[in-house]
């Protein structure tokens, strides 16, 4: 068998349909079907379940394809031993970053590096922390920047900084006269939340653990946006809180109702996160190094409580 019937197995494992995984390998549907079957004969089993729609493995199928994984990452790490070994620093490289770190983050270091690593060829995805954590695992990613510690096992994290929550009061609000707030000024039931499914949500209600949501509010909203939430803070429906990288940008009149926390401050532990084969490590520590240097300016607080983004329930 070869690396590139592997790769061909591992592609039907993952979409479950021969004409696709054809496609996403690049070769005639017939051609992927017959190295599969070689592969078949050979070991004398059936890695796949034809008979069922979508196609499934078959139980020996399974254990065949978590091998061919390991190999087939192995075999990429020959190839990146010697691009070390050379210096050199290039290709094609996967980014995930999660929705409430890209528009702030982004724009601060991609440019840097693009310029200082013009040979490396940066494929950047918002997703969310979920998502991440599957194709890092699936090996459709080479990195990501999220919200940790996760606790992954397969998953590698070095700590980028810690970014402090920062409170959004309206005038209208009874907090606004406060020069600085404490975590037990929150009430959940003000508290305008990121929809489910944003680790930055799950960062808050960590954070109000103490102020549980009474369903006493005449409505309850949930946005993808902290500009929604900005505005409906304004109309005096609430008060939210956000990432300080997110203040930065907002107008002079709007940063007059930002209130921080006393210290401790509640911060989140934003890192670079990566596989722990650690291929293409010498791009990843170039990221690092460039996103320490534009992060350094930005955020100086050092006395921070680290609050979980892990969905606790």
């Amino acid at each position: 068998m070869t690396i590139t019937q592997l790769k061909y197995v591992l592609a039907v494992a993952e979409h479950k349909n021969f004409t696709l995984a054809a496609e996403k390998c690049f070769v005639t549907q017939p051609t992927l079907s017959m190295q599969i079957q070689k592969i078949e004969e050979e070991l004398s089993i059936q890695i796949f379940d034809r008979t069922k729609k979508p196609i499934q493995l078959t139980d020996i199928g399974l254990k065949i394809v978590n091998q061919a994984k390991n190999i087939v990452n192995e075999a990429d790490r020959i190839q990146d031993i010697v691009e070390q070994q050379k210096g050199f620093i290039g290709g094609e490289f996967r980014l995930g970053i999660i929705p409430t770190i890209m528009p702030t983050l982004l724009p601060m270091f991609l440019n840097n590096f693009i310029k200082k690593y013009p040979k490396v060829k940066l494929i950047i995805e918002e997703l969310n922390t979920d998502e991440i954590i599957t194709r890092l695992n699936n090996g459709h990613l080479d990195a990501a920047i999220a919200a940790t510690p996760l606790m992954e096992e397969k998953i590698k994290e070095i700590v980028l900084y810690f970014e402090p929550f920062v409170a959004y009061i309206p005038e209208s609000h009874h907090h606004f006269q406060k020069e600085e707030i404490e975590i037990s000024d929150l009430n959940l039931d003000e508290i305008l939340l990121l929809q489910d499914g944003h680790c930055f949500r799950d960062g808050i209600l960590n954070l109000c653990k103490n102020s549980p949501r009474s369903d006493k509010g005449h409505f309850q909203l949930e946005s993808g946006s902290f500009e929604t939430l900005i505005k409906l803070a304004d109309e005096g429906l609430g008060t939210t809180l956000l990432p300080y990288l997110h203040t930065l940008d907002l107008k002079e009149s709007d940063k007059l109702k930002l209130r921080h926390f006393k210290e401790p401050k509640p911060a989140r532990e934003v890192s670079l996160i990566f596989p722990k084969n650690e291929l293409k490590i010498q791009i990843i520590e170039a990221l690092r190094i460039t996103i320490a240097g534009v992060i350094k300016g930005a955020i100086v607080y050092q006395n921070v409580q680290i609050i979980s983004s892990i969905h606790k329930k």
